[in-house]
């Protein structure tokens, strides 16, 4: 029975590309979580979001940078380890034992063929997994006050039109020369002051305790002024807090199902029907680039003329062409949204790359390669 093996070519190729994609993701991850993170800078600062919480936040949106960075990252490994390759001239002696273009791309082509499937796995299933993960952990945050850190000397803004101030907080969590002012009902306003109390987080809700203390208003129609003193007073911020069952579930959050009946679903607005059907279809066709941008790489490569003095001309070629197609079915995802005719042509703008380069590693003649580098040299 015929067995499937690998030659040592292959192996090293395919071992020189899994680290490259390894590295390449690695540094574009680091890149992208970097400039991701200082959008949650807020969280620590305001709302008291301790260290390791900050993380896993960002650990959750991991797989939203990798479906976007896998395919630049298998585009960057093919180019580097192919370029490598002739110009070590390893490509031309493979070429002198009779293997042809197409065969020179088998490594880069397995390779992106996992990657793609890696993309689908990530798009179907761990994608809407972690990041409606990550969208319920920010609006909890966002919208329970157990995790807002009142500062010394700092007015806090709740939302909602409620702002409180401290002038010391102590180690046990009390606080001393409070300030709060509530505008929720901007007729009713008032202000209340107290020399300590507490920000407490109750079963029914956020609650503020104060002691010693009074309440201010001014009345909207005589503008008349009246003071209550109290010993204790319990403010409930309940009404200001938003309920996770309000939250507007975004399309990336959705199981593919939920996507496709986007029209006949009533939990979707109407005029985000478009961005859910656009994006049931991204996750069809986007893993689709990784072999797409490899092959674009390896045709470029493979079918071009042999330089002693590089391969810069064919790599600014090819990363010209990724660039051109990104740049397209960015354009084609944004404008289906809005006319849904024009999603078969996300399908194009995936499919041409794959199709066009197999076409030209096919059609290359064989020896190609060796045979220009010779006629090169002889001249």
């Amino acid at each position: 029975m015929p067995t499937l093996a690998m030659n040592p070519f292959d192996r090293n190729v395919i071992k020189q590309l899994t680290i490259g994609i390894v590295f390449v993701t690695a540094a574009l991850t680091a890149v992208l979580w970097l400039s991701q993170s200082l959008r949650f800078v807020d969280l620590i600062v305001n709302r008291g979001l301790s260290t390791g919480t900050f993380f896993h936040l960002i650990m959750l949106l991991l797989p939203d940078f990798l479906v976007i960075i896998l395919p630049v990252a298998v585009f960057v490994a093919v180019v580097f380890t192919y370029t490598r390759l002739l110009n070590d001239r390893e490509i031309v002696v493979m070429g002198a034992v009779g293997v042809s273009p197409l065969g020179l791309a088998a490594p880069a082509l397995v390779t992106a063929l996992i990657a793609t499937v890696l993309g689908y796995i990530l798009y179907f299933t761990v994608l809407p997994y972690s990041f409606g993960l990550f969208k319920q952990f920010q609006w909890d945050i966002r919208y329970n006050y157990s995790h807002v850190l009142l500062e010394e000397g700092a007015f806090t803004d709740f939302g909602g039109g409620v702002t409180v101030y401290v002038r010391e907080r102590s180690a046990d969590g009390s606080l001393r020369g409070i300030l709060l002012h509530d505008a929720r009902d901007r007729d009713q306003a008032y202000t209340l002051m107290a020399e300590r109390g507490a920000l407490v987080q109750t079963e029914s809700g956020a609650r503020v305790v104060l002691f010693n203390g009074s309440r201010q208003q001014v009345e909207p129609d005589s503008k008349k002024f009246s003071i209550l003193y109290f010993d204790r007073y319990a403010l409930d911020l309940d009404r200001a807090r938003k309920s996770g069952a309000d939250r507007y579930r975004e399309p990336r959050e959705r199981s593919m199902s939920e996507l496709l009946n986007a029209k006949s679903d009533p939990g979707v607005l109407e005029q985000d029907q478009g961005k859910f059907i656009v994006e049931a279809h991204r996750r069809l066709t986007a893993p689709i680039s990784s072999l797409g941008f490899s092959l674009i790489g390896l045709s470029v490569l493979l079918s071009g003329r042999y330089r002693r003095g590089g391969q810069l001309k064919a790599n600014l070629i090819a990363i010209a062409i990724v660039v051109a197609f990104a740049l397209a079915t960015l354009s084609v995802e944004n404008m289906s949204a809005r006319k849904l005719g024009l999603v078969p042509l996300m399908y194009v703008c995936v499919l041409v790359p794959v199709f066009g380069g197999l076409f030209v590693l096919v059609r290359q003649p064989r020896f190609s390669a060796l045979t220009r580098f010779f006629k090169a040299k002889e001249a």
